[in-house]
């Protein structure tokens, strides 16, 4: 059992109040329709829960250029306050290249095109389920 199942099965009740609620797959599309709401390219959502314990959902997304990116990251980062959903830490939102906001229970991956052909997430969680956000389907 990992460190944080175990954390929280001995919680009082007071701390698991006050602890967010995990994310499920309707607050994940929500996020990924907020960076679709910034023309992301090649949406997806992984649903990890099955996968690893580390956290629930990847929403991957690629922005054409850095403006984009940050476009994008800005765009999630203020929707999702907006929401209620807590941010734990953004990296890499300087470069540009590929920004990672950690919401705990999903995290968000904002690349530009050659980052993410190098690194291939989908292919190293090959496992998980992917849902494609876009393309005529309804977003959040």
């Amino acid at each position: 059992m990992t460190k944080r199942a175990t954390e929280r099965k001995t919680e009082s009740p007071r701390a698991a109040a006050r602890r967010p609620a995990r994310a499920t797959i309707v607050t994940a599309r929500k996020v990924a329709g907020f960076a679709y709401d910034k023309k992301a390219g090649d949406l997806m959502v992984m649903d990890l829960r099955k996968v690893t314990d580390v956290t629930s959902f990847f929403i991957l997304c690629t922005g054409e250029s850095g403006p984009q990116v940050r476009a994008i990251a800005d765009n999630v980062l203020e929707q999702a306050r907006k929401s209620g959903i807590e941010i734990y830490n953004v990296e890499g939102y300087e470069s540009q290249r590929w920004v990672l906001i950690d919401m705990i229970d999903m995290v968000v991956h904002i690349f530009q095109p050659d980052v993410r052909r190098y690194y291939q997430l989908e292919r190293l969680w090959g496992d998980a389920p992917v849902e494609r956000i876009g393309d005529g389907e309804s977003v959040g």
